[in-house]
């Protein structure tokens, strides 16, 4: 009978050794702590272990033991540098520890890994090591990121013109996640709307790391912060609720829960 515990920091070395066995799905929570808007916690891993643990409940409905390895709290470095206390890793550390971790499952025999992912700079390392892990030995390993999955959702749950008025940067996603798992961390009494108008080096901004000319988008080493100086761009967290953070949560597990039972489990085998 499969232990209760989802987590694998709660078992025992004697739990570990029975079930994170050949036929264990080990889910590999990450997020970044960045700044997430004057409202919201800047911990988004804190969303991204929560809907971890909501599909590994789902996909052992499913009959498949899924597990859940410690979150990885700190995102891959980029723009979000400026955020006032905010940490994170140089692309290279975040590569080595992704590294390290699909090594040491590995060498248990734990190889049906699916990686879930709440930050954007994390995605180029995941890749890196995902594909390096697949030519060497074989492993097959995905990702699931959360955020770019949820604007599409976010589409059909509330409607392209609502969901165009809340997505974005401090906005849905995650605020209406955060406000369906954990409330009582949101302040949005503090809530401020996306800037307008903002410039960098005397230029209109675009966006995150880029600048607008003539009709045209160029990247440019902008930092976030001067990008959107309260962590919102985009869509205005105003406009996010906990209901919409509990529809979309239960399509992501959906998702996620299909996925693991009917390909992860199976090694992606024909």
């Amino acid at each position: 009978m499969l232990t209760n515990k989802i987590k694998i920091a709660e078992l025992t070395s004697e739990e570990a050794r029975q079930f994170l066995n050949d036929d264990a799905v080990i889910l590999l929570p990450m997020g970044s702590l960045e700044d997430q808007g004057t409202h919201a916690p800047m911990g988004d891993y804190l969303a991204a272990e929560a809907v971890a643990l909501d599909i590994a409940r789902a996909a052992r409905a499913e009959g498949v033991p899924t597990f859940i390895a410690p979150v990885i709290p700190f995102g891959g470095a980029d723009y979000f540098g400026s955020s006032h206390g905010g940490v994170a890793l140089s692309q290279s550390t975040l590569v080595a520890v992704l590294d390290d971790m699909f090594a040491c499952l590995a060498r248990h025999g734990l190889t049906k890994v699916l990686v879930i992912n709440g930050h954007g700079g994390n995605v180029g390392a995941i890749n890196d090591v995902s594909l390096k892990w697949r030519q060497t030995n074989g492993m097959f390993v995905a990702s699931m990121y959360l955020w770019q999955i949820s604007y599409e959702l976010l589409k059909e749950i509330l409607g392209p013109e609502a969901a165009a008025k809340s997505s974005g940067h401090g906005g849905d996603p995650l605020t209406s996640v955060g406000l369906h798992y954990y409330p009582e961390l949101l302040r949005m009494d503090l809530a401020k709307a996306p800037p307008k108008g903002q410039k960098a080096m005397g230029v209109d901004v675009a966006g995150f790391a880029a600048l607008k000319y003539a009709g045209a988008r160029l990247q440019a080493p902008i930092e976030a912060m001067e990008s959107a100086p309260n962590g919102v761009w985009g869509g205005d967290p105003v406009y996010c609720s906990a209901e919409t953070g509990a529809a979309l949560t239960a399509r992501l597990v959906q998702i996620g829960a299909g996925f693991i039972r009917d390909h992860v489990s199976k090694r992606f085998a024909a």
